[in-house]
């Protein structure tokens, strides 16, 4: 096994690589004046399996095409079997119509994996899984909600009661609840079509004086936390931890958070940034470790 570290990954790759013990191949990538991409593989990956570890978030034009380019490009190169390990899939809440005209963007962002020449594709925490069903390659859904939980542990959640900020999150924070064992609740949120503008309906949790651990797969804007952190603080909440897999944390949403009352916002390396401090590496080397081809 050969891991290749994307442009936008790679210290995660090299993370993964570690933990494997596999050799890692660095490719040469840089943008032409006109803003477009270039990368070259710098050694031979002729017959052998290869995982290409490249996430796609922010901007994220640049990083699917980056990721296109490296699977196409083993693919030419003769590679045996190619594993795409993307672990924030960009345009992957666009996985229906919501309004009459609209593009699937997920279904369309799919596509052109499969037709670059992937044969198997990983990712973590993915919107909505059930939309992946759109691969016709074998596919698997890491999560990071252990790791995420272990780690509000390690910082004193023990027994922190786990949110959700709606009732299809609700599975994550159960996960989450597991580690910490504080009991789990959600939020029933509503966002507009047109606008995105988030509400969220008034829900009394047992939490005065307690922590609360709140936890989404993604933090974009920011306008769910900010809702969830304010009805916490209102109930006499007493430490909240924000906690998500992919901190995109768009125009100023990490600054919004913590002004709302909480304490801390963790992230995972999914997604570069500076709350990026949980590790995803031992989720994504423990399934390659133990996964085989076509599983």
């Amino acid at each position: 096994m050969i891991i290749i570290p994307g442009p936008a990954s790679y210290d995660l790759g090299m993370k993964v690589a570690k933990l494997l013990g596999e050799k890692l191949v660095p490719v040469e990538f840089k943008y032409f004046p006109d803003g477009e991409s270039y990368v070259r593989y710098t050694e031979d990956v002729d017959g052998e399996d290869v995982v290409i570890v490249q996430t796609t978030s922010p901007p994220q034009d640049t990083h699917l095409i980056q990721l296109l380019l490296l699977i196409n490009a083993a693919k030419d190169l003769g590679a045996r079997y190619i594993t795409a390990v993307v672990p924030y899939l960009a345009y992957s809440r666009q996985d229906k119509k919501f309004r009459p005209g609209e593009a699937v963007s997920l279904k369309t962002v799919i596509r052109l994996i499969e037709a670059a020449g992937a044969n198997k594709f990983v990712t973590v925490d993915v919107h909505n899984v059930e939309a992946l069903k759109e691969f016709k390659i074998p596919f698997v859904d890491l999560s990071a909600m252990y790791v995420l939980g272990e780690y509000a542990k390690s910082c004193g959640f023990g027994g922190a009661f786990s949110l959700a900020p709606d009732e299809f999150a609700s599975s994550r924070a159960k996960v989450v609840d597991d580690v910490l064992g504080g009991g789990y609740g959600w939020l029933k949120k509503e966002r507009d079509r047109v606008t995105g503008e988030i509400s969220v309906a008034k829900k009394v949790f047992d939490v005065q004086g307690r922590d609360v651990v709140v936890v989404d797969d993604i933090i974009s804007t920011g306008g769910t936390m900010v809702a969830a952190t304010k009805l916490l603080r209102e109930q006499k909440a007493r430490k909240i931890m924000v906690m998500c897999t992919h901190p995109l944390l768009i125009g100023g949403a990490k600054e919004k958070i913590i002004r709302a009352g909480a304490d801390s916002i963790v992230g995972t390396d999914c997604v570069p940034s500076d709350v990026s401090i949980v590790s995803i590496a031992p989720v994504i080397a423990e399934y390659l470790r133990k996964g085989s081809r076509g599983a």
